[in-house]
């Protein structure tokens, strides 16, 4: 394996665990009320981000709106490294279903998450295709979610014949299956033959764009201040827990190339001097409308502040900015 390639994994392993952790920080220390905001917000925030560019990127725009709807969500979410299936039943119904493990839920984290957290996020992106797309008969109809310990969460896009209100977006009916997927008659993409390298690094985009979206997310729900509280905390957990594997993951041999290792491979301009990392401006959140950038910035950095902690609880992150140069120091 590359260092590119062990870099993109480990960084698409953290980010990750950064998204999941920070809904559970939501649903211990706010409650599920606040989480389910923050998730409707965060989904709803990558749809009208993503959505229809995406139709058209991936060559999904002329297909019916169903069909294309679910495609979408197959195609998309399956080169981002998530595990998803897809069934047409006619050119108004077509199935995506997203079969454990989840990824959005990883590891033991799917037995805390409330059933309404995890529907905030049909609200904010499935529920809203139809209108994106100026259909007012499309919706989505789930059918199984795995948080309420189904096999799978799964469902299907359904465009009736008639106008649907607001609150039609989105049902959710338990006694419906999706049929059984074959992989051998389902659409397939060009990337089935890309390199690894190409794959891994579309993997770990994937899970930027989930830092993209929950740090701007996060201050416009509850203020820059307790916005770095909760997603710093976050962070600094997620460092602690998640250094030794991505450690190891990255074959770096000591924090600071492990340090220097994860910025580049989120694209970072970087460069080492002894126990110094020197990076030229955040490339992650470039062209992202933030409330405070600082506060982001803190918040994103306790990630690595963390990260060190586990490596060597003595040595401390000494972290600078001076415009657009970011100094870390181990000391």
């Amino acid at each position: 394996m590359t260092s590119e390639v062990a870099g993109y994994k480990a960084v698409a392993k953290l980010y990750n665990a950064l998204m999941t952790g920070l809904v559970l920080t939501l649903v211990s220390r706010k409650g599920a009320e606040d989480a389910r905001r923050f998730v409707f917000a965060h989904f709803r925030r990558q749809h009208l981000e993503k959505f229809l560019p995406g139709l058209k990127k991936l060559g999904l725009d002329g297909l019916p709106h169903a069909v294309a709807c679910a495609q979408y969500h197959y195609f998309s979410n399956a080169l981002g490294g998530v595990k998803t299936q897809y069934v047409a039943e006619s050119p108004r119904k077509a199935w995506v279903r997203y079969p454990p493990p989840r990824w959005i839920w990883q590891g033991t984290a799917i037995c805390a998450i409330p059933r309404e957290v995890n529907e905030a996020m049909l609200h904010g992106w499935h529920g809203h295709n139809g209108v994106s797309l100026k259909n007012p008969r499309l919706g989505f109809v789930c059918t199984g979610q795995t948080v309420e310990g189904d096999a799978g969460l799964e469902g299907y896009y359904f465009e009736y014949d008639r106008d649907i209100a607001p609150d039609e977006r989105v049902r959710f009916a338990a006694g419906e299956r999706m049929p059984r997927f074959d992989p051998a008659a389902a659409p397939k993409l060009d990337s089935a033959d890309w390199p690894e390298e190409r794959l891994r690094k579309v993997e770990r985009s994937y899970a930027m764009e989930y830092v993209r979206s929950l740090l701007p997310t996060m201050q416009e729900l509850f203020g820059p201040e307790e916005a770095t509280a909760l997603v710093g905390r976050t962070a600094c957990l997620i460092g602690l827990q998640f250094f030794e594997e991505t450690y190891a993951t990255t074959g770096a041999a000591s924090f600071v190339e492990y340090l220097a290792m994860m910025q580049r491979a989120q694209g970072e301009n970087v460069t080492v001097d002894g126990n110094t990392v020197m990076q030229q401006g955040w490339r992650l959140m470039d062209g992202v409308a933030l409330a405070d950038a600082a506060s982001a910035f803190s918040a994103w950095n306790a990630l690595w502040e963390g990260a060190l902690a586990a490596y060597d609880r003595d040595r401390v992150l000494a972290t600078a900015c001076d415009g657009d140069t970011i100094t870390w120091r181990i000391i």
